[in-house]
């Protein structure tokens, strides 16, 4: 496996691949890599002759209260776990890197619309960081194929809208979210929980469970279902930030609609989870 610091180094060491006809697939991280990740790549090696990791802690998605600073840097645990999943290139850029002019650079990307719903009412400008960067990465790689988690699901959904309008040859696959075994999303900001609230967690995917439940059962007042399941979150110590019943597209759920996702932001302790749950009625 190798490792390429910067934008000229990826792209000659992707050139021989290219020029051989073979496919070239992408797993874009922050780094401090879990079992989610490593599915991720291990999905991209079913599809592509290459697959390449990024590792970039990208500063522009992150708002002036948030995490950056103390988000886990863990390249050298991060590069044994990818050479296990036998990744062929990991992609490490600094900031600089990625940003010569700065992080305040001029040009970026904002999908309008999608992005000012739900985690974006409370992240302002999150999802452009998202957009921007992502964008460079498919510029300097010219994947055809991106592989991202569901967990992300507001995320994926921005992603495949950019990449359509804006005209990127790049397929944008979407994997099942990866859980624990008491149903928690995986997620890099898990390892900010105390043990106490590691043990709380699992209530949100099981509040999700039990609403699609009711839905499946025929319930459709989602106000009143969301409102209970709202207030059930914050009886068991968390903060809830959002959750709705949305269509697949991320519409308000209309009675009549069939292909529906619950999704939900919310913090326990200082820690922000954000969960979803799609499925579809019969």
């Amino acid at each position: 496996m190798k490792t390429e610091t910067t934008i000229n180094g990826v792209r000659a060491a992707l050139r021989t691949a290219r020029t051989a006809g073979q496919s070239i697939a992408m797993v874009p991280t922050m780094g401090n890599l879990h079992e989610g990740h490593i599915t991720l790549v291990k999905a991209a090696k079913r599809r592509a002759d290459i697959v390449v990791a990024s590792i970039f802690v990208n500063p522009t998605q992150f708002g002036a209260n948030e995490d950056f600073d103390k988000y886990p840097r863990t390249l050298s645990a991060d590069s044994a776990l990818l050479a296990d999943a036998s990744c062929d290139i990991v992609f490490a850029p600094e900031a600089r890197e990625m940003y010569p002019d700065g992080r305040q650079q001029n040009t970026s990307v904002h999908v309008s619309g999608i992005t000012e719903m739900l985690c974006g009412l409370s992240r302002p400008g999150h999802f452009s960081g998202v957009a921007t960067v992502v964008s460079k990465l498919f510029n300097i790689v010219q994947p055809d194929m991106a592989l991202f988690g569901e967990k992300d699901y507001q995320q994926l959904a921005v992603i495949r809208r950019f990449a359509r309008e804006l005209c990127f040859p790049v397929d944008v696959i979407g994997v099942p979210t990866v859980r624990a075994d008491d149903g928690l999303a995986l997620s890099s900001r898990n390892g900010f929980l105390s043990a106490q609230e590691r043990a709380l967690a699992p209530q949100i995917f099981s509040t999700l469970s039990s609403l699609r439940a009711a839905i499946e059962n025929g319930q459709r007042d989602y106000a009143m279902l969301t409102a209970a399941a709202n207030a059930h979150l914050a009886k068991c110590g968390f903060v809830p930030e959002y959750l709705e019943v949305r269509s697949q597209d991320l519409e308000p759920a209309r009675a009549e609609d069939t292909a529906l996702v619950i999704l939900v932001a919310a913090r326990l302790g200082t820690t922000r989870l954000i969960d979803n749950l799609p499925f579809e009625l019969s």
